[in-house]
Order: C-alpha cells, then sequence, then structure tokens
C-alpha cells in the first residue's frame, strides 16, 4: 500500500532469571511475569510500528546466537535493532 511502511522487527532479549519473574521474591521484583512484561512492550511497539520479536535464555551461548541472528538480519535491513535485559549477567 503506498504510503504504508513497512513494519521493522525488533529482537528483545532476556537473560539469566528472568523466567522466573512474578514468582521469585515478588516483593523485590514485583508479580508481573516475562510474560506480562512481553506483552506490554510488544504492545508499545505496535503503537510505535515495530514487531518485537522475544526470547529467554539461562544459557550465554543462546543469548549470542540470537545476537549473531540479529546482525544478520539488521545488515539485510530486516531488524531496526536489539534490546537486551541482560538479567543475572549484570
Amino acid at each position: 500500500m503506498p504510503g504504508v511502511l513497512p513494519v521493522k522487527t525488533v529482537f528483545v532479549l532476556n537473560g539469566p532469571n528472568l523466567n522466573l519473574l512474578g514468582t521469585r521474591e515478588p516483593a523485590v521484583y514485583g508479580a508481573h511475569t516475562l510474560d506480562d512484561v512481553e506483552q506490554i512492550c510488544a504492545a508499545a511497539g505496535t503503537r510505535h510500528g515495530f514487531a518485537l520479536r522475544f526470547h529467554q535464555s539461562n544459557h550465554e551461548g543462546a543469548l549470542l546466537d540470537w545476537i549473531h541472528e540479529a546482525g544478520r538480519l539488521h545488515a539485510a535491513g530486516n531488524l531496526a535493532g536489539l534490546v537486551l535485559n541482560a538479567g543475572a549477567y549484570t
């Protein structure tokens, strides 16, 4: 359609222990789960014309593989960016 920009993708990578959000020490980290956070982020991305692709791993190698994939997609013009919530790596 003329005047409609293609939707760009943004990778959102979540590191170790973020899969435990909402269940691990909710008094400290809150009651929202990672799924809740992803839904909030996806809605914000949609409002701004981005499709978000979420990944979570407790393993460094998996995160690095997704970063490499993101680099290839970005080089091909198919990725707007990458957000890393490093979790326990921080």
